[in-house]
Parts: C-alpha cells; sequence; structure tokens
C-alpha cells in the first residue's frame, strides 16, 4: 500500500469516527456534476466521463448504506440534457440504462423514475418502467434515478395532474382554488409520498441548483463539493454527513 493512500484511509477513519450518525441524513439528493470535465481533465472522451461517473453510483451507493440514510436521489439526466446532439446523447442514455439495470440487478436497492417518462426515447422507459417493477419488493434504500428531470417540469407536471384529477372528479376551477393548499400539489410530484431531501450534494464545484426538487428542497441543506463527480471520494462523502450534523436545522424558528 503507497504511503499516500494509508494517509487517505487513516484521515477518511478519522472523519468517520467524528460523525454524529445519530444526525445522518435521510434522503440525499446528488447533483452528479462534473463528468465532461473530468474526462478533459484527464485525457479521456465525454463518453469515458459518463461512464467513470456511472461506475461511482454503486460506491456512493454501498457507503450510503453504512450510515441510515434512506432515500438517495441521482440526477443522472435533466431535461435540458436531451437537447444535447444524438451523437453525444445517445452514448449517454446507453450508459444510463446499463446503469439503471446493474441497480436493479444488484438486489440491494429500490429503484424508482423521477422525471417525465414521456420525453424519453421508449428504449429508456422500457428500462426504467421493468427495473421499478423488478426491485419492487425490495427492502433497501429506495434510489431515486433523476432521468429526464426538471424542477419546473416536475411543478408543472404536478399541477396538470392535480387539475385532471378534480376534473375528473366534477370540481369547478372556483372549488378548486378554495381548497387548494400545498400538500394537494405534494401529492402530485414525482416524490410523493417520501420524505423530502434533508441534504443535496452537488460536486464540481458549482455552486447552484439548476432546478433541482426546487419544490423538495425548501428546507434542504446544501453541500457543495470541489471536486467532479468520477473522482468523489468516500472521505469527500464523510465531511459532507460531517457538515450536515454540523448545522443547526431551525426551520426558520
Amino acid at each position: 500500500m503507497k504511503l499516500r493512500d494509508l494517509v487517505y484511509r487513516l484521515y477518511a477513519r478519522r472523519v468517520e469516527g467524528r460523525i454524529d450518525h445519530d444526525a445522518a441524513p435521510k434522503h440525499i439528493g446528488v447533483i452528479l456534476d462534473g463528468n465532461r470535465r473530468w474526462a478533459k481533465a484527464s485525457g479521456g472522451t465525454t463518453v469515458q466521463g459518463h461512464q467513470a461517473g456511472a461506475d461511482k453510483i454503486s460506491e456512493m451507493l454501498g457507503w450510503c448504506t453504512e450510515t441510515d440514510v434512506e432515500v438517495v436521489t441521482l440526477w443522472m439526466l435533466s431535461t435540458d440534457n436531451l437537447d444535447r446532439p444524438e451523437v453525444e446523447l445517445r452514448p449517454l442514455l446507453n450508459i444510463i440504462e446499463n446503469t439503471v439495470r446493474g441497480l436493479a440487478s444488484d438486489g440491494r436497492w429500490r429503484v424508482h423514475h423521477v422525471g417525465n417518462l414521456d420525453i424519453l426515447p421508449a428504449g429508456t422507459q422500457s428500462v426504467l418502467k421493468e427495473a421499478m417493477e423488478a426491485t419492487r419488493d425490495i427492502d433497501g434504500i429506495l434510489v431515486n434515478v433523476a432521468v429526464g428531470y426538471g424542477g419546473r417540469q416536475e411543478i408543472a407536471d404536478a399541477v396538470r395532474s392535480l387539475l385532471l384529477e378534480h376534473a375528473s372528479k366534477g370540481t369547478s376551477f372556483e372549488e378548486l382554488a378554495e381548497i387548494l393548499d400545498i400538500e394537494h400539489i405534494a401529492e402530485h410530484l414525482y416524490t410523493r409520498g417520501q420524505p423530502d431531501p434533508d441534504l443535496v450534494i452537488r460536486t464540481s464545484g458549482e455552486q447552484r441548483l439548476s432546478g433541482f426538487m426546487l419544490w423538495q428542497s425548501a428546507h434542504s441543506e446544501y453541500y457543495f463539493c470541489e471536486v467532479f463527480w468520477p473522482a468523489f471520494r468516500k472521505v469527500d462523502f464523510l465531511r459532507a454527513l460531517r457538515d450536515y450534523a454540523a448545522r443547526h436545522r431551525r426551520y426558520g424558528s
């Protein structure tokens, strides 16, 4: 073992020893950012960058099993990403499909799609549906794969679903306006029935949400990490948990 590796392991163990596991987040959202920049910096191709990022997912979920994390939401493909040139988009979709298949076959995760299925290619839709069906009874971490996801799109879809539901019941717009509250919309989000994220992690040094879980992250803590996603290490994950546990969550009080 190299000296650098030994020092890293000792440091990671030290950070882990200082984490209050009772204060660990129940739901972590992750913006997997920096795959292309990591590839460029390392002399690789864009496809190699996306594949390296995909390979990091199972490793990160393994770290989550060592804590009390119950839900992990992974932003893998935004609605904006669908506008990328076909020469880049198709290989990325192939990597996402293979990654979702791998998560489903692992046997430890319950896979749930978060996003608008209708805007995705038919093959990608099938992979996501099959993964959800195959893992529906697994008692493990719930892994939300955000594919074809946008925060504004989610809210628009939730409102549309809400309006259609009440239209089918014969509710007038005036009656709906009279009773409408926050929970009515929350019940139609992609993550309905799930706890909101306690912690949102974004890699690559960017300090913005870019539309990630706009509704659900109203009270979330944010952790922005400088490293690109493929280079994200366990010690970076532990630092995020340590930082989260040290904060006092007052919810405006």
